[in-house]
């Protein structure tokens, strides 16, 4: 077998790789330029990120001189810049974003106030070369600002019609720039098409996550494209399940968003979520605990454990510092009630709580229980049990990555921390992948449980911080 075809497939398996087999040994992980794979197919063929309004206010939003440049498009009519943009990603579907990113790498447009008439005139660099002259004849019918635009958006979708003829492909080892590239997808061999070395992609790399990165709440369930593991995002950070029981004895698998290699790497690696809920866990000591959501919750005795009916053959011993990522819980006595946590209804009332540890949490909406509790039995009980159990300053509020609206308000939210924040526009919704039918209708008074968090919007530039080499 040739070397090179050995390469290959190592990267291939070492891209296949999940958070269930590599990630035991890995520490957290900042964001670097990954050159296999710069952007995602879907990246570049979403032409209906950004509408017209959209692409407008983010020029206006910049200190280029764009926001309010007009001049000539293809036809020799005179339009606005993100006239021409949007146009031209609207004819040839290629994502506006591609047009922004390329225009600010190719001559820094949206941020330059004060452009030579060259900058303009040679906008996307297409057609200009190291060995060619923008005097030449058959270049120079490709100066202007708007032709600019329009033909080197009408060649990137040629590139991704037509990906025989050129010379970077999908699947392929290429040395770029003196470095061994294996190319992952079209989108990215489109780029070194366009510009066949290392640093121009990188510039681009750089400028698209400062301004497209996707940002997703915490509570989003994450999963690379193609590949099978999931990441729960909390706190900034990505933390992988160990195995398929961790994530399905916590979280409703139907809410698992499909993402792109980039966004999923622009978060650090948190602590993996090693074990299923409700596991029991064993320290160095020989104190057993019960795992219920993020807390550990001591077994007082052996006495306990006995009364309770765990097996001791589901005892796992871990180490103390596995132990130190769980919170503290309320220890786990004789006198403890639902030290696993149920719902329980009143027979007269009707009225529903969620149990654990003698404390009775209120459930206000039915919504919430469904959505919350899907897999719980609700158990009915008498007023008299209820009352032996002291009642919760605060009820149960929806969990986090729940999507929610009213029924007179179109305006959806995602639940993030306790807060619900407004999905600023449909562009959004879509590109962070949620679905429709994933969408709740509540009441205002049920809505309001949850105040007002940041909006999310993808269509303003982002901030993203990023690490590189």
């Amino acid at each position: 077998m040739k070397i090179s075809k050995i390469i290959t497939i190592l990267a291939i398996l070492n891209l296949a790789l999940t958070p269930f087999t590599f990630l035991k040994n890995r520490t957290a992980l900042a964001l670097e330029f990954y050159p296999n794979e710069i952007i995602s197919n879907t990246d570049l063929l979403d032409y209906n990120s950004m509408d017209l309004v959209a692409v407008s206010e983010f020029l206006n939003s910049q200190s280029g001189v764009l926001k309010n440049y007009r001049t000539l498009d293809v036809y020799g009519i005179e339009r606005l810049a993100a006239e021409i943009i949007y146009t031209a990603a609207q004819t040839y579907k290629i994502s506006p974003k591609w047009i922004l990113t390329t225009l600010q790498k190719e001559q820094s447009l949206i941020t330059n106030p004060s452009p030579s008439q060259y900058n303009l005139d040679w906008a996307m660099g297409y057609a200009v070369c190291d060995s060619c002259k923008v005097t030449d004849p058959q270049v120079a019918i490709y100066r202007g600002f708007g032709i600019q635009v329009d033909r080197a958006t009408w060649r990137v979708r040629y590139y991704y019609e037509n990906p025989e003829k050129f010379n970077f492909q999908v699947g392929k080892m290429y040395n770029i720039s003196g470095r061994d590239v294996l190319i992952y997808n079209q989108a990215t061999a489109n780029l070194y098409i366009y510009t066949p070395h290392i640093h121009g992609n990188y510039n681009f790399w750089l400028i698209w996550n400062r301004w497209f990165a996707k940002t997703y709440p915490d509570g989003s369930l994450l999963q690379q494209e193609g590949q099978p593991g999931v990441w729960l995002i909390e706190n900034g950070q990505r933390r992988p399940f160990w195995s398929k029981t961790a994530l399905t004895s916590r979280y409703d698998a139907s809410n698992i968003i499909k993402v792109a290699y980039n966004d999923l790497q622009r978060y650090p690696i948190g602590y993996p979520i090693k074990y299923p809920n409700y596991s029991l866990l064993k320290s160095p000591e020989n104190k057993i605990y019960l795992i219920v959501n993020q807390e550990k919750k001591q077994i007082e005795s052996d006495e306990v454990f006995r009364s309770i009916g765990y097996n001791p053959d589901e005892v796992i011993a871990v180490s103390a510092e596995e132990l130190s990522h769980y919170k503290e819980g309320r220890m786990i006595t004789l006198n403890s009630l639902y030290p696993q946590g149920a719902l329980l209804q009143d027979n007269k009332s009707g009225g529903v709580y969620y149990v654990e540890d003698g404390i009775k949490y209120p459930i206000l909406a039915k919504e919430i229980m469904l959505a919350n509790y899907k897999n719980h039995k609700l158990i009915q009980v008498s007023t008299e049990e209820l009352n032996k159990y002291v009642t919760a300053a605060t009820g149960i509020k929806f969990f986090d990555g729940t999507l929610i609206k009213t029924a007179n308000d179109p305006k959806v939210y995602v639940i993030s921390n306790g807060q619900r924040r407004w999905l600023a526009n449909e562009q959004t919704f879509n590109q962070l992948g949620y679905k429709w039918s994933s969408i709740i209708t509540v009441s205002e008074k049920v809505a309001e449980l949850h105040p007002l968090g940041q909006p999310l919007d993808l269509l303003l530039p982002t901030n993203t911080q990023i690490a590189t080499k």
